[in-house]
């Protein structure tokens, strides 16, 4: 992974997600079952689902509206730009409970 010391993405913190996908690489190597395909491995929940505590945590202020499509597509952009930092491609997606998670997503073939 590359460095990415103090680094920044909105109110991402680049350096904490990069332990997070270091440490969550080594328990995914120990027990793959412990990676579902179809969504990914979170890495952390912001045990939300609402919009204006989302758009606070993640310091989302220059969006046009706070539409949920809006900002469902702006948390798009910041895992795609958090991603290519990373060099792990993560994203963001709603779990079961309704809260707002960033997952890895693993390539097909590291996932088995």
């Amino acid at each position: 992974m590359r460095k990415v010391e103090g680094a920044k993405v909105y109110g991402l913190c680049l350096e904490r997600l990069e332990f997070q996908i270091k440490n969550a690489l080594a328990r995914i190597s120990k027990d793959s079952r412990l990676y579902n395909p179809d969504k990914g491995f979170v890495l952390e929940s912001y045990c939300t689902g609402d919009i204006d505590e989302i758009i606070d945590l993640l310091e989302i202020y220059d969006i046009p509206d706070t539409k949920r499509e809006t900002v469902i597509e702006k948390l798009s952009e910041i895992a795609y730009s958090a991603s290519l930092l990373l060099g792990e491609t993560i994203k963001f997606n709603f779990c079961e409970e309704g809260f707002l998670c960033i997952y890895l997503i693993l390539k097909k073939s590291a996932g088995k």
